[in-house]
């Protein structure tokens, strides 16, 4: 089957698992591919023989133009602008923004309330919503750093790292199956979820982390683990033709370094030049030869670690036209020009174990010009909703430039002063004014800048169930180990395999934090998948953001919501004496910061006269609130 070069995608979202009818296409247009390269030669031109060393075929180069390029320039911290309203500013990240935001003709948005910002901070960092006593506490603490305190708090907790671990999964393509058509379990594939989460804990610094993923089992073999990152993608261990598996692992493995370190969609490239960006189908062959030595496969075997080659191994190859079957001329390991201006090599006898090390020295280079810029746009975007480039996975020609101008490279610059450290630079931005803005913009009228207010958006699946387990007194409080199997739907598990899905027997387990549910890749847990969780078939940078039917009929009627909404008003029962009372225990309970939302839920109880009934006799109808609460705006949406 041919390895055909993938679209550059910013979002990501359902994607059908690829069926034995699919494999036949693709086989078909492969035959017809490889016959119409036979008769035009590898590049469109006569063949090239394969040698001992580079291959003698067409490959642009890479020119003052090409180079010129936002992402491929050199660091530069620049200079921080001038603004007219310097009160404004609480950082240096404030005057980039407000310098935007003036030259547009506008003005920022007003400090959002005590309770929003605080729901705001802590589902950012911790992926849970704040309590109404936290609340409570943070309205009431008139110390001058209490908010300095609320973010050094949020940060130290153990909740971080399992919120912030999700997107880096994404990024990582990370699932517990194989994908296809059997899907089958990776045992260990958990492991390499635990670390993740210890390492954001941990704050392990991001130069680190990110050499650990690539080679992790030579530099530090304890943290041999960190090494799934690299084939965290779908995989065929039973396919009959395993020579074709390593070319697509490969291929998978090449794609997703470019694309996740780089923000370069070095897919494209491999199959053919890239299309807009200066990548060379050499460039990708090069990068993938890095990685050739160690990646082994064995029928009807995962593979989820790379093995270190000790040995000096046999050559690397072109494939024409991407096509496995067709090896070409030898190439050597090396990294993409276009991102290496210092023309920093891979020593031509490396050994596998040796390339990959060059490569994890050369992404954690000081100065290398993207792997900080793309950390620090990712880090961004947990904050925001969007990157300051709201392509970050495609910092090319056809990806947006940063806004506002200077900013990235600045915190860029200063990231790698402070070690690499993600949570200093969580700190900075969450400190900044243009965090603590209010989503309403200081002029609704008109839009003036990108950053004139807090951008609203919709919490994510698992955002979404873990707040509901929080709010309704039920998740769990087990943390690490093997994933866990909630229960589905009947007619869900009416059309799935028996071991494709095996319930676990503890319902405490069944509560567990969203990051614990087991990920397969051709089922998604219900919540997650109407939610538009990636189905991890390749790297997504951004996840889809769709508004459906099926989000508000699985919020109202599933188990799981009935379920969560009668301990919400179980609780609400118990420690009222009132039917009133215990209606404003939920509202106090789903959405203790929404002020709006007591006086409206308060206004129906009245019209419903539920001040003459006691809390047990008017259960049906708090049922009913419960649930539109759980439905409601001011539960799903961070403001």
């Amino acid at each position: 089957m041919p390895s055909l070069p993938k679209k550059s995608l910013t979002r990501c979202g359902t994607l059908p698992a690829v069926s034995w009818f699919a494999s036949f296409v693709w086989a078909l247009v492969g035959a017809l591919i490889v016959s119409a390269a036979d008769s035009e030669g590898v590049d469109g031109g006569s063949t090239t023989e394969p040698t001992n060393s580079e291959p003698a075929i067409r490959e642009a180069e890479i020119t003052e133009f090409d180079r010129s390029h936002w992402a491929w320039r050199p660091l530069e911290a620049g200079n921080v602008p001038e603004v007219n309203d310097t009160l404004w500013c609480r950082s240096v990240i404030d005057r980039f923004v407000l310098s935007e935001i003036e030259s547009a003709g506008g003005s920022p948005a007003l400090e959002a309330s005590s309770a929003e910002l605080i729901r705001r901070l802590t589902l950012n960092l911790t992926g849970l919503p704040p309590t109404a006593e936290q609340i409570d506490a943070f309205k009431n603490d008139k110390r001058i750093d209490a908010y300095e305190r609320l973010v050094d708090r949020l940060l130290a907790q153990s909740d971080y790292g399992r919120h912030q671990a999700q997107a880096w999964l994404d990024l990582a393509r990370y699932a517990e199956t194989d994908g296809f058509e059997h899907d089958k379990t990776r045992p260990n594939a958990w492991k390499y979820r635990d670390w993740v989460i210890d390492a954001l804990n941990d704050d392990q610094g991001y130069d680190r982390f990110v050499r650990l993923q690539i080679a992790g089992d030579v530099l530090d073999p304890a943290q041999a683990v960190a090494t799934a990152f690299c084939l965290s993608g779908p995989d065929m261990p039973d396919i009959n033709l395993q020579e074709e598996r390593r070319d697509f692992v490969l291929n998978d493995i090449t794609s997703t370094v470019g694309a996740v370190f780089l923000a370069l969609q070095t897919g494209c490239a491999q199959c053919h030049d890239h299309k807009y960006d200066p990548l060379s189908q050499l460039d990708f062959y090069r990068l993938r030869s890095v990685f050739e030595p160690d990646v082994q496969v064995t029928k009807d075997k995962t593979v989820d670690e790379l093995i270190a080659n000790h040995a000096v191994t046999e050559s690397s190859r072109i494939m024409i036209r991407g096509d496995w079957r067709r090896p070409g001329p030898t190439v050597l390991a090396a990294f993409p020009r276009i991102a290496n201006a210092t023309g920093e090599r891979v020593p031509v006898d490396a050994t596998g174990a040796e390339r990959r090390i060059a490569l994890a020295n050369w992404l954690t280079n000081v100065e290398h010009p993207l792997t900080a810029r793309v950390a620090v746009n990712r880090i961004w975007q947990q904050h925001f909703g969007r990157g300051l480039s709201d392509t970050p996975n495609d910092f090319g020609f056809m990806g947006n430039e940063p806004n506002p101008a200077g900013l990235l490279d600045y915190l860029a610059v200063e990231f790698m002063k402070h070690g690499w450290n993600r949570k200093w630079l969580d700190r900075q931005i969450a400190l900044s004014a243009t965090f603590r803005q209010s989503s309403q913009p200081a002029s609704p009228a008109r839009k003036s800048s990108s950053w004139d207010h807090y951008p609203r958006r919709r919490m994510t699946g698992e955002q979404v169930r873990d707040a509901m387990l929080f709010v309704s007194d039920n998740l769990s409080s087990i943390v690490g180990g093997k994933s866990v199997m909630p229960p589905l739907p009947t007619e869900m598990l009416s059309t799935i395999r028996d071991d494709h899905w095996s319930q676990s027997p503890s319902a405490e387990q069944h509560h567990r934090r969203s990051i614990y549910v087991f990920a397969r890749r051709n089922l998604r847990f219900p919540t997650f998948d109407v939610f538009d969780r990636p189905a991890g078939l390749a790297s997504c940078a951004v996840r889809n953001d769709s508004t459906t039917a099926i989000q508000s009929l699985t919020m109202l009627n599933s188990s799981f919501s009935q379920e969560m909404a009668n301990r919400i008003v179980e609780r609400a029962i118990q420690e009222s004496s009132s039917a009133s009372a215990a209606v404003e225990a939920i509202v106090r309970q789903v959405t203790p910061h929404s002020t709006a939302a007591l006086a409206e839920v308060l206004a129906f109880a009245q019209a419903q006269r539920l001040a003459d009934l006691t809390p047990q006799d008017s259960r049906s109808l708090l049922q009913d609130i419960a649930v539109s609460l759980l439905n409601s705006n001011d539960f799903l949406y961070i403001d």
